[in-house]
């Protein structure tokens, strides 16, 4: 008779897993709970139990994530207007909250269209094909983006050559102009500038509005097209006190990310003139890139855009912070930073054990190259937690 009744139990537990995995929840699973003696029996769903974990996790120290600003997690009022947004099939272009979006983004960078995109690398990937034909030449600036992460990608996808100029995050316009003249003789000329703004590799630096200026009056000349990645865009707005649309204005293409420091849980935009960005929609189906009732995304992304803009400039002073107090220490932060991104450099021998060290101690960074240490500052990071991970760092006692 016991074994009968284990029989009969393993069976409803099969049965339940089953009739969860039908419903849809086999990624969430389900936890069993019988209670000895009682007939009914509780489900609970397995992301509870993550969530109590990491609340028991956080009750012995807090996690401070430095590694990146697409780590934020979305607030609560962009929860309420992801709960509440009007959708439609995007796919038509019935999406009321996308359309908004994309009418809003269009005006406040002064281009004819906008379209939103499920990711940066999808959004520049689907401008660059949109903008070159096979064998032509990409000027990219040394470590961006696009090369040191998407140059694969591009070269595959859009089958361009892609050439570097200049260093540290930056080019000049001599820079152009001696490549081209060095191409001259081979009639290889390029047909699409890519501008990286903020750059990330190079600390988050600014690229010189006067620099831009001189760079696309020289690339109107030689009728060659620019695409800026803006990833981070509103960071070099705010820093500057330059608007995003004064940056448009001398490029073809913007693309900025709506996950790095304004804070939405996915997506990018990119704008242009209308027969532009209509390719590129054309490009994004032929990516994979088509949604469906993405307005509940799209929302976010206005709220974003509505209420975190101004709130960069905060990151921006705890990146500050951050620098001058690991330079207190004696650690080598290069560039100084003037907007969200610390890069600062500890001895090699040291580097992993530096950063795991941290880990345990519940902060997070990243590490670049060997000896170079990533902290990005964002909307989850406030001034009280950039002392903590100073008087972290001050005890490992590693420069």
């Amino acid at each position: 008779m016991k074994y009968l009744t284990l029989i009969t139990t393993i069976e409803i537990i099969l049965s339940c897993n089953y009739i969860c995995y039908a419903l849809g929840n086999h990624n969430d699973g389900c936890e069993h709970i019988f209670k000895s003696g009682e007939q009914d029996m509780k489900f609970e769903p397995k992301d509870r139990r993550v969530d109590r974990s990491i609340q028991e996790e956080q009750a012995v120290f807090e996690v401070i994530d430095l590694r990146s600003d697409t780590v934020t997690r979305p607030s609560k009022e962009m929860r309420g207007a992801i709960a509440s947004a009007v959708v439609g099939d995007d796919g038509y272009g019935e999406d009321p909250s996308v359309n908004q979006l994309e009418s809003e983004v269009a005006n406040l960078f002064g281009k004819q269209a906008a379209v939103f995109m499920p990711s940066g690398t999808m959004a520049n990937q689907a401008a660059i094909l949109a903008q070159t034909s096979p064998g032509d030449i990409l000027l990219a600036v040394k470590d961006a983006h696009i090369v040191t992460r998407e140059r694969e990608s591009t070269e595959k996808l859009s089958r361009v050559q892609i050439v570097e100029l200049g260093h540290d995050g930056l080019f000049t316009e001599s820079d152009l102009e001696l490549f081209l003249q060095d191409t001259d003789s081979h009639n290889q000329k390029p047909s699409l500038i890519v501008i990286e703004n903020t750059h990330n590799f190079a600390g988050g630096i600014v690229f010189p509005f006067e620099y831009i200026e001189q760079i696309s009056a020289s690339a109107r000349k030689h009728h060659i097209k620019l695409h800026l990645d803006g990833a981070r865009l509103f960071n070099a707005a705010v820093a500057t006190g330059i608007s995003v649309a004064q940056w448009a204005r001398h490029f073809d293409t913007v693309m900025f990310c709506l996950s790095k420091g304004l804070g939405a849980p996915v997506g990018s935009m990119v704008v242009g003139d209308k027969e532009t960005i209509d390719h590129i929609r054309k490009f994004r189906t032929l990516l994979g890139g088509r949604m469906r009732q993405a307005g509940i995304l799209a929302a976010a992304g206005l709220v974003a855009l509505r209420t975190n803009v101004q709130k960069l400039s905060i990151d921006h002073s705890n990146a500050e912070r951050l620098a001058h107090g690991l330079i207190a220490l004696g650690y080598q932060v290069q560039p100084f930073p003037k907007t969200n991104i610390v890069n600062f450099t500890i001895q090699e021998t040291y580097s992993l054990s530096f950063v795991e060290n941290l880990r345990k101690h519940g902060v997070l960074v990243k590490l670049y190259n060997t000896n170079q240490i990533r902290a990005v500052t964002h909307l989850d990071i406030n001034e009280a937690q950039i002392n903590r991970v100073l008087e972290i760092i001050k005890t490992a006692k590693y420069l």
